[in-house]
C-alpha cells in the first residue's frame, strides 16, 4: 500500500495569483518570449506538476531524509534510489523544459508560471528541486558563453539530462566570496596545439584559447555530486594567475565532472572531485559536497565566454537562486500549515472555551480553539502573503524578459525594481517560514514532535534556507548599501507610489477602510523610518548592521500587507458574483485583515528602534559578552 503523500499544495491559490491578482493572461501569455504558452496551457501545467509532484517527487521525501548519502572515496556520491526514481520521473514527465526557452527545446513559460511550479516542485521535496539545476546552468550559457561553448554544452544539458551546479564558497572565505583562493592557470597561452593528456594516458587534449587547469577546494556546493546524471557541470569561480584580490579578480568557468569535446562528445574523467559529504540538520538527501580541483588529475575548465567578468556573470545565477530559496521557503510554510490545518480538523481535544468550566460540555476539535485559530490564521496570512510578494516579482520578471531581458536599456525599472524585491523575497521569506513553521509544528501539540508527521522534517529542512545564498544580513545589507543606494532611492520611492495608490484609492470600498488606514500609518513610519536611517548612516554604518533586518522586515511587511489588500479587494468583487468556493474569498478577505491588524504594527515599532538606534553595543567589550 502507497504511503500517502506527505505534500499539501495550495494550487488555488496559486491559480488566484497569476490569473485573478496578476492576470497573467493578459500581460504575459502569449506575448512576446511566451508566445506559444495561452491560459488553458498554463492551467493544464500547473495541474500536471502539481499531480507528479504531490506523488512521484514527494514519495522520496522521508527516504532522502532517512537513508544515508555515499561517498565511495573516488569523487562519487550515490543518492537513495527512490530519490532517482522522483528526479527521473520529474525528466519523464518534461517538467524541465518548462522555463527553457524554444530554441533550447523548451516550453518558453514566463517567470510567473515557472516559480508558481517551483513551489511545487520544492514543497514536494526539496532535495529532487536541487537536483534539476542543469535548465538554469543552460539558461545561463545560453546567455553568457561564446557560440563553441554553447554547441559543446546545450545539447547535452538539456536532452542528456546532465547535472549542473553553482560553485562559489570556499572553506576559509565563507561568504566573503572575494577572498577565495581557488586558481585558474592558462593552458599552453596564445596556443591551439596539443599535449598529452595525463588523466586519459596520454591522449591528445586540443588547448583551446579559452582553457584553464583549477587548483584549489570549494565547500558547501549543493548537489556537487549525485548519481542520478551522467555528467555534471559545474560553474565555478576562481582567480586567474595574476589577477588581483576581491571579487573584480574572479572569473567563471565551465567545469565539467567528465571532459566535453568539441564535438560534444563525453571524454574521460576530469579533475573535480568531491572529497567530502556534508552532514547536515536537514535536506539530507541533497549532496552538500566539498570539490578538490586539479589533485593529482588537472581539472580543466573553460572561461566562460571567455571573457574575465565572473563575480557579474555569477550573479546571474545568484539571483536566481536567492529567488529560488525563498519560494522554497514559502512552499514548505504552505505545507506545513495545510497539514497543522487538516490536523486541527480531526483532533478532538478539550472543551469549547466558550463553555466556561462546564464539565458536561462536549469535548470539540481543537480548530475551535482561539489559540489554535491565531496559529493557524498567522501561517495562513504569512503563507500567502509571501506567495503574493514571490509571484508580484515573478510577474516583474516578465516585464523584463518583455522588455527585452536584463541588458536591455527599455528594461532598466522593473530590473531594478527585482532587484529590490529579491531581498524580501529571499530574507524576509526565509526567515519568517522558519519561524511560523514552529507554529506548524505547535498546532499539532506532541504529534508534531513526531516523525509520524512531516513537520519537525519541515523545520530541519527550513532552517538552511536563512543561510543559503547570503544571510539574513546579507540581504539585508545588499538591499540597503545596493539596491536602495544605487539609484539614490528612485526604485523605492517607486514602490511606495504603488502602495501609496492604493491606499488613497477606494479599492475594496468601506469593508476594507480600516485595513487602507492601518497601510497608510505603516507607509508613512516605513518612509520616516528610511529617512532616519540615511542620517544615522552619515554618522556610521554600524547603524546599518544594528538595523539593516529590522528594515528588510518592515519594507517586506508593508509590501505583503499591501498585495493582501488588493487581494481582498478582488476578492470582495469575486464573491459579489457568488462563486461556488465563496469560502476561498472569504479566505483572502481574512488574512489580509489579520496581517494589517497583527502585522503592521511592527513597521511603526522598527521606526523608533532606527530614530532610537545608537552604537554602545559596538562599544562593549569582548570580555563583556
Amino acid at each position: 500500500m502507497t504511503e500517502p503523500s506527505h505534500y499539501k499544495s495550495n494550487l488555488r491559490d496559486l491559480q488566484f495569483n497569476l490569473f485573478e491578482a496578476l492576470e497573467v493572461q493578459k500581460t504575459a501569455l502569449g506575448r512576446g518570449p511566451f508566445e506559444s504558452v495561452d491560459e488553458a496551457t498554463a492551467r493544464e501545467l500547473l495541474e500536471t506538476f502539481e499531480r507528479v509532484c504531490t506523488n512521484e517527487v514527494a514519495s522520496s521525501f522521508k527516504e532522502g531524509d532517512h537513508v544515508p548519502l555515499k561517498l565511495d572515496g573516488k569523487g562519487n556520491v550515490a543518492i537513495p534510489e527512490g530519490l532517482k526514481r522522483s528526479i527521473h520521473a520529474y525528466f519523464d514527465a518534461g517538467l524541465h523544459t518548462l522555463a527553457l526557452p524554444a530554441h533550447l527545446g523548451g516550453v518558453g513559460a514566463p517567470p510567473t508560471l515557472a516559480w508558481a511550479t517551483f513551489e511545487l516542485l520544492a514543497g514536494a521535496n526539496a532535495a529532487v528541486g536541487f537536483y534539476i539545476f542543469a535548465p538554469v546552468t543552460a539558461r545561463t550559457l545560453d546567455r553568457l558563453a561564446t557560440p563553441e561553448q554553447k554547441r559543446r554544452f546545450l545539447p547535452q544539458l538539456v536532452e542528456k539530462r546532465w547535472g549542473g551546479t553553482m560553485v562559489l564558497t570556499e572553506p576559509d572565505a565563507g561568504s566573503d566570496v572575494g577572498a577565495g583562493r581557488t586558481v585558474a592557470r592558462k593552458v599552453n597561452p596564445g596556443g591551439r596545439n596539443s599535449t598529452a593528456s595525463p588523466a586519459s594516458g596520454g591522449g591528445e587534449v586540443p588547448h583551446d584559447d579559452d582553457l584553464y587547469e583549477l587548483e584549489g577546494v570549494k565547500r558547501f556546493i549543493t548537489n556537487g555530486d549525485f548519481d542520478a546524471a551522467d555528467n555534471i557541470v559545474h560553474l565555478v569561480l576562481a582567480r586567474p594567475e595574476g589577477k588581483g584580490p576581491g571579487t573584480k579578480g574572479l572569473s567563471m568557468f565551465i567545469v565539467p565532472k567528465f571532459w566535453v569535446n568539441e564535438d560534444g562528445s563525453v571524454g574521460e574523467r576530469n579533475g573535480v572531485f568531491a572529497t567530502n559529504v556534508e552532514k547536515k540538520l536537514g535536506i539530507k538527501g541533497s549532496a552538500t559536497c566539498e570539490l578538490t580541483f586539479g589533485d593529482g588529475i588537472p581539472a580543466r575548465g573553460l572561461l566562460v565566454g571567455n571573457v574575465h567578468d565572473g563575480i557579474r556573470q555569477m550573479f546571474h545565477i545568484i539571483e536566481h537562486a536567492r529567488m529560488a530559496v525563498g519560494v522554497k521557503s514559502l512552499a514548505t510554510l504552505s505545507t506545513g500549515y495545510l497539514n497543522a490545518l487538516a490536523y486541527a480538523k480531526e483532533r478532538v481535544q478539550g472543551t469549547d472555551l466558550g463553555a466556561g468550566r462546564d464539565k458536561s460540555a462536549k469535548k470539540v476539535r481543537i480548530v475551535e480553539h482561539p489559540d489554535v485559530r491565531r496559529m493557524l490564521m498567522a501561517q495562513k496570512a504569512h503563507a500567502e502573503g509571501l506567495r503574493a510578494l514571490a509571484l508580484f516579482t515573478a510577474s516583474v520578471q516578465d516585464a523584463v524578459e518583455l522588455e527585452g531581458g536584463h541588458d536591455a536599456g527599455s528594461a532598466a525599472a522593473n530590473d531594478a525594481l527585482n532587484d529590490l524585491l529579491l531581498p524580501l523575497v529571499k530574507g524576509y521569506g526565509s526567515e519568517k517560514a522558519y519561524e511560523l513553521l514552529a507554529l506548524s509544528l505547535q498546532t499539532l501539540g506532541g504529534s508534531g514532535y513526531l516523525q509520524d508527521y512531516p513537520i519537525e522534517q519541515y523545520l530541519r529542512d527550513a532552517k538552511i534556507d536563512t543561510l543559503y545564498e547570503g544571510t539574513t544580513h546579507i540581504q539585508a545589507l545588499d538591499l540597503l548599501l545596493r539596491k536602495v543606494a544605487r539609484d539614490g532611492g528612485a526604485t523605492l520611492q517607486g514602490l511606495f507610489g504603488r502602495i501609496r495608490h492604493t491606499v488613497e484609492s477606494n479599492e475594496g470600498g468601506d469593508a476594507l477602510a480600516a485595513e487602507r488606514a492601518l497601510l497608510r500609518t505603516a507607509l508613512g513610519d516605513l518612509e520616516a523610518t528610511f529617512g532616519a536611517l540615511l542620517a544615522k548612516l552619515s554618522e556610521s554604518l554600524y547603524h546599518a548592521g544594528l538595523q539593516g533586518n529590522r528594515v528588510l522586515f518592515a519594507l517586506a511587511e508593508t509590501t505583503i500587507a499591501w498585495l493582501l489588500l488588493r487581494h481582498a479587494a478582488i476578492a470582495l468583487r469575486r464573491k459579489g458574483e457568488n462563486p461556488p468556493d465563496a469560502a476561498f474569498y472569504d479566505g483572502k478577505v481574512a488574512s489580509a485583515r489579520w496581517f494589517a491588524r497583527n502585522v503592521l504594527p511592527n513597521v511603526t515599532l522598527t521606526r523608533r528602534f532606527v530614530e532610537e538606534s545608537e552604537l554602545s553595543l559596538m562599544a562593549l567589550a569582548e570580555e563583556s559578552f
